[in-house]
């Protein structure tokens, strides 16, 4: 395994591939036994991953508790983060599909939730607190930026974040969200969603903002699960994409084969590189479900890089014929308000 240091941390050194807990915390992915679930995560760490993303509305806290289950030594040796802002706690109950919950970020919330986060994953520091998809009115929020301050200070947190979200798009909130100097800024960013992340790169190197990717394999095509006959249930959050995204995906995947064919690498492996490739993102989380998909994305480092010749024949085929045909609906602040 490679890692990386966050740029404005140098004490904050992540695995190159990190452990997103929501597909072993919540029933969207299909993990739903608990001893699965701590069994990944204690693979993923045989493995050299250091890095776990989570978040306190993970199954309502689950996604917190998991990690100190399946972590009750060794603190010192993982980074943590967590995220905050949905308000779980006047919402309790098991989540219906995918609609968001009503967020709060007010000082007094924030500070309670990073309490609730702290006892619920047994350790007395957060490596990295994230809002979790803020919009404009909590990114540009002076008292969410001092109660996040007044955390570092107390050292329950040692940085703060922005997870950009839930969807694809925000592109403002992400360049707004840079201005207020956040250690790391999380994206989506993979071969077939290649914007609005890229339009953030400029303003990360310039602010020095260290990345984090998620949704590497595009809900499955760039892992090769994904067919035209693939079916996900409506419990499984990849049946939210339109189907005629996911077959002009399909016809992407087959561009890009010569990032996976005859090369030593294979399709999930080629997927994580892609973003590994660009050099603000520290960490990229892949959506793990199996002991396989772990021993074959954590090889990812022992598999030859992009050439300079790969990068620019994916940027070609990007911009001249990708772009269009993946092309979503991007999501922002005034489109989706604050969910209330």
């Amino acid at each position: 395994m490679n890692y990386r240091s966050f740029f404005n941390n140098k004490d904050l050194i992540v695995s190159e591939v990190g452990f997103g807990v929501w597909s072993v915390a919540t029933k969207w992915w299909g993990v739903t036994e608990e001893k699965l679930s701590i069994s990944l995560l204690q693979h993923a760490f045989d493995m050299g991953i250091n890095f776990f993303d989570t978040a306190d509305i993970y199954g309502n806290g689950y996604g917190e508790e998991i990690l100190a289950k399946a972590f009750p030594s060794s603190r010192d040796k993982k980074i943590y983060a967590t995220k905050f802002g949905y308000d779980i706690y006047s919402n309790k109950g098991e989540r219906k599909g995918h609609t968001e919950m009503p967020q709060k970020f007010t000082g007094k919330d924030i500070e309670f939730s990073c309490e609730q986060s702290l006892k619920r994953l047994k350790t007395d520091y957060i490596d990295i607190y994230q809002l979790h998809n803020p919009r404009m009115d909590f990114i540009n929020n002076d008292d969410v930026l001092e109660t996040l301050d007044k955390l570092q200070r107390q050292g329950k947190i040692r940085s703060f974040g922005m997870a950009l979200g839930p969807d694809i798009g925000w592109l403002d909130e992400g360049l707004d969200s840079m201005n207020h100097s956040p250690e790391t800024l999380q994206i989506i960013y993979n071969l077939l969603e290649q914007e609005p992340s890229k339009s953030l790169f400029k303003k990360a190197k310039e602010t020095n903002t260290s990345l984090i990717a998620r949704v590497p394999h595009a809900s499955g095509i760039m892992d090769g699960s994904f067919t035209k006959d693939k079916v996900y249930s409506k419990d499984d959050h990849r049946s939210h994409r339109r189907q005629k995204w996911m077959e002009a995906g399909l016809d992407a995947r087959d561009d890009f084969e010569f990032l996976f064919k005859d090369n030593g690498r294979t399709i999930g492996q080629a997927a994580i590189l892609f973003p590994l490739s660009e050099k603000n993102i520290c960490t990229v989380l892949p959506n793990f479900t199996s002991h396989e998909e772990i021993e074959e994305y954590t090889k990812v480092s022992e598999v030859p890089p992009f050439t300079e010749e790969e990068i620019e024949k994916i940027e070609n085929l990007w911009n001249e014929k990708h772009v269009s045909s993946l092309a979503q609906p991007f999501s922002n602040t005034k489109t989706k308000p604050t969910p209330s």
